[in-house]
């Protein structure tokens, strides 16, 4: 039986993407719980509950155990890789200021649309109450929030990995990657080092995440049978609001930013962008649709070849307005579900974490997560957390992806205007 099982497993692992069986995962937790709260004893519930809690944390603690080593490694190959581009410092200039410009407003709008709505405010878990009382959000004032930022950000990075300090390692991460790519020509061993530590990060990675539809319908068992049915119901407001704010940001922000800096009618943009978009809404792979994105930029928007070539790969690595936007959304909503109120300066950090987590983000959607246990931890919330985000997180990423892609070209076009 066990055999036959196992072999189920396997042809169902040939023949079913991960997506799909996360996707299954999450639903045969859901489904599991609702036919142990109905027709089991409730005496039974805390042993099914101890079974469900193992194989969660197991999940959870493979995840935290890959993080800092993922996170510092892509992040240090990622700015490092930049030195092949140098040359060409006003472009650079421009496409870096326009990256960091449409981040900030993604942000903006994310943590915006939270606060607005209050996605989760009032459905308070039980099972995530006990992080509330770890997270210090007492209102600190611009000067101390500046001091402690400066004390936590700027330590010794030793101290950072064993405390798990997040944003101190990114920062650290960060000067070494520049450092590797004004001088990395001198250290061509340490540069290879980082690379084949980056591989072998995103080779546990994916052994990971095929334990992550056993994780998920674990965590979401675990959730729903100790919690009510109004999470499900808060999960859609949350979808609603983030594809909503997604929206608003790709169809009203960057048109409008591409007509204030380039002049260039959104109407026209659309129609020469449009092919890739949609590839980009289909793939939810900003590096499948890399091809296409050039052939429109080139072909159809007339962008020149030296400043497409150089802008648009390099915004699928470091340019991710739609990303940024989830993420700071879904760490809000993670904190309403908490019973958190976080402060400013909490928020700021969140800001700060998630544009540093898009600096050499591996492409692919279990990296993703890890960013996102990595935002979660930032400010100290509980990484169980992805168990509610995974499984809605294929269908945001359509639209997250498509508006990744819309970003950089917009970026293209504007580097071109001031570039000639």
């Amino acid at each position: 039986m066990l055999t036959c099982k196992l072999i189920t497993y396997q042809l169902l692992g040939i023949y079913m993407s991960l997506n799909s069986r996360i996707l299954w995962g999450a639903i045969l937790g859901i489904l599991f719980a609702y036919l142990c709260r109905h027709y089991l004893p409730v005496s039974a519930h805390e042993t099914v509950l101890y079974f469900a809690s193992l194989i969660a944390s197991l999940f959870i603690g493979l995840l935290k155990m890959v993080l800092i080593p993922l996170v510092f490694s892509s992040i240090v190959v990622g700015v490092a890789n930049l030195r092949a581009h140098q040359q060409i410092h006003r472009v650079w200039q421009i496409t870096l200021a326009c990256f960091a410009l449409t981040t900030c407003i993604a942000i903006s709008l994310g943590l915006g649309a939270a606060h607005i709505f209050e996605t989760g405010k009032g459905l308070s878990l039980a099972s995530l109450q006990s992080y509330a009382a770890t997270v210090d959000s007492s209102q600190l004032t611009p000067s101390e929030f500046l001091q402690t930022l400066v004390k936590n950000v700027f330590m010794n990075p030793f101290n950072a990995l064993a405390q798990g300090n997040i944003l101190a390692i990114v920062m650290f991460a960060l000067f070494v990657g520049i450092a590797l790519a004004i001088k990395g020509q001198e250290y061509p061993q340490l540069q290879k080092l980082f690379n084949e530590s980056f591989n072998l990060c995103m080779q546990l990675v994916g052994w990971i995440m095929q334990l992550a539809p056993l994780g998920i319908m674990a965590l979401l068992f675990k959730l729903v049978l100790s919690e009510n049915s109004a999470l499900l119901g808060t999960l859609a407001q949350f979808i609603a609001v983030v594809i909503g704010t997604t929206l608003l940001h790709g169809i009203v922000i960057l048109p409008l930013v591409l007509w204030l800096f380039a002049r260039v009618s959104p109407f026209t943009f659309w129609r020469g962008a449009r092919p890739a978009l949609l590839t980009a809404f289909a793939t939810s792979s900003s590096a499948a649709t890399l091809p296409i994105t050039l052939n429109c930029l080139q072909q159809d928007l007339k962008v020149s070849p030296q400043v497409s070539g150089f802008v648009a790969p390099l915004g699928a690595q470091l340019n991710m307005d739609g990303t940024a936007l989830y993420e700071a959304a879904a760490a809000l909503f993670v904190a309403n579900l908490v019973g958190l109120d976080l402060s400013l300066g909490q928020e700021l950090i969140i800001c700060l974490t998630v544009m540093l987590a898009s600096i050499g983000a591996p492409g692919i959607p279990s990296a993703g997560m890890v960013t996102m246990v990595m935002v979660l931890q930032s400010v100290g919330l509980p990484a169980e957390a992805v168990a509610i985000l995974l499984p809605i997180d294929r269908l945001l990423d359509t639209v997250r992806t498509a508006v990744n892609v819309e970003g950089d070209m917009v970026t293209s076009l504007i580097v071109d205007k001031h570039s000639a």
